[in-house]
């Protein structure tokens, strides 16, 4: 028994990759190839296992209308899409054409383009393109850290009661403990993380998967 999540070796996280939500031959592909085309880029992918993770919660949850802010290539939108209910939709917003280009081919590799819409831009300024009244039945968080605590403030009124937004990097590989003061983006999370906590409008809590994914419920 121990009061501690395990620290996951390269070995026991293959493992636990292999024993958990393997990736099928898509993602794997597109795994690699983010790798090969984007080295310096590619660890702004989520993790495998964190994809399965996401698939099934929102399976669980039964998510018909879904947001997404960050794109990158397109795994963690393909992860959401999957386990949509049927009819839903999942809207992804991200600034790059580049990365998203990538997205696309493997959205309709998996049979998932007409279930996901792209729109391109700044996403303070597109995100305000959603109905403003509740009717979110989750939304996923993987952009600038500087800019969460606007996404967040634009979405929580968007999630309708019982509602989940999940949000990643929010353990910034462990710097949030202590941050550099010239970090901006771990800064700019510690304040996040705070104010997540102290939010009335949602519960959360707050798993180590990957980097640290915060899930909250809107009330």
């Amino acid at each position: 028994m121990t009061k501690e999540t395990l620290a996951l070796t390269p070995a026991l996280h293959d493992y636990v990759v292999a024993n958990g939500s393997a990736p099928d031959e898509i993602v794997r592909d597109l795994i690699e190839e983010t790798a090969r085309v984007l080295p310096a880029d590619q660890g702004m992918q989520i993790a495998p296992e964190q994809a399965g993770f996401m698939t099934l919660l929102t399976r669980i949850a039964g998510v018909r209308n879904a947001v997404e802010i960050g794109t990158f290539t397109g795994l963690s939108s393909i992860a959401i899409a999957r386990g949509l209910a049927d009819g839903g939709r999942l809207v992804c917003f991200d600034v790059s054409e580049e990365f998203t280009s990538i997205a696309r081919r493997y959205w309709d590799r998996a049979g998932l383009a007409d279930r996901i819409e792209l729109r391109i831009g700044p996403a303070a300024e597109t995100l305000h393109t959603l109905p403003a009244e509740p009717h979110l039945d989750l939304a996923f968080v993987d952009a600038d850290k500087t800019g969460y605590l606007g996404y967040w403030e634009a979405l929580v009124p968007r999630m309708r009661p019982g509602g989940l937004i999940l949000v990643d990097n929010v353990l910034r590989h462990g710097h949030i403990i202590a941050p550099d003061p010239s970090d901006t983006g771990t800064l700019a999370m510690v304040e996040f993380n705070r104010h997540v906590l102290a939010d009335p409008r949602v519960e959360s809590i707050l798993l180590p998967i990957a980097d640290g994914l915060t899930i909250a419920r809107r009330r």
